[in-house]
């Protein structure tokens, strides 16, 4: 594969799509609808190849969702892949880097555009994201133990952290779906829309968002991730030390001149 991250990004894949527009968003699209969307090696092999070319390129914001004709964001894994593995065979499908962290440690933001069902790792790969934007009407939950299984894509670890230990237990001990407005309650989704509105409220959040310098966008994110693994003292002084960081940018003076001349910053990304 080619380095160069536009090629990357332009090239065809069996189950995304790729599009980005000049407001610097580029979305993917997962395409499986015969599947609605399940993770198998594919798909998880196309999005870790896709997404650091995001990242190289000068898109600003990374959009995570399903094709429409699916009625799914991902529905979860690819069942018939786990049912031929071993403990070998799956330990060493587990070695990380895999597509959620991929996603959790990009210095892009990424966007969860929920526009169906997210069960098992399809809400892994959503709570891997930075932000979740969901549709009325979906269902979303982490249904691994009526197979035998715990969620074995961070699934443990991110919901916690999302919406604390008793409601990350019920879900995932009693396998349970919920829908976007309990999720909402919960923590688990920042934003539920109608399906004829999430469209248009997924571009008007990202392209606010890619209207920003990239690196306070990188600073930003950065910062707030630190807050789940470091002490109050820690992230504090962390915070500061990104802080103090971007005051060697240009972006910087750019953007105080701006507001001091009442005019939209032109961001140089230096």
């Amino acid at each position: 594969m080619t380095d160069d991250p536009n090629a990357v990004l332009e090239a065809s894949y069996e189950s995304i799509h790729v599009k980005r527009n000049s407001n610097g968003v580029a979305t993917i699209t997962i395409d499986r609808p015969d599947a609605r969307n399940a993770l198998n090696g594919t798909v998880r092999e196309e999005l870790s190849t896709v997404l650091p070319a995001v990242e190289a390129s000068d898109s600003r914001v990374a959009v995570i969702t399903g094709s429409a004709e699916c009625g799914a964001f991902v529905a979860g894994a690819d069942v018939s892949e786990l049912r031929e593995r071993g403990m070998i065979e799956q330990r060493r499908a587990s070695e990380r880097p895999r597509v959620y962290e991929v996603v959790a440690e990009l210095k892009t933001p990424v966007v969860a555009h929920i526009n169906g069902h997210a069960l098992g790792g399809g809400l892994e790969l959503a709570t891997a994201c930075d932000i979740r934007i969901a549709q009325s009407g979906a269902k979303l939950g982490q249904p691994e133990i009526n197979l035998g299984l715990i969620p074995g894509g961070g699934g443990t670890q991110r919901l916690p952290r999302l919406v604390g230990e008793g409601q990350a237990m019920k879900l995932i001990l009693s396998g349970e779906l919920i829908d976007t407005e309990e999720a909402a309650d919960i923590g688990l989704v920042d934003e539920v829309c109608a399906p004829e509105d999430i469209d248009k409220r997924v571009a008007t959040l990202t392209e606010s968002i890619a209207n920003k310098s990239p690196f306070a966008l990188e600073h930003a994110k950065e910062s707030i991730r630190a807050a789940s693994r470091m002490s109050l003292d820690e992230g504090i002084d962390y915070e500061a030390e990104l802080f103090v960081q971007l005051f060697a940018t240009e972006d910087k003076n750019e953007g105080i001149d701006a507001f001091f001349e009442g005019r939209d910053p032109q961001w140089k990304g230096r």
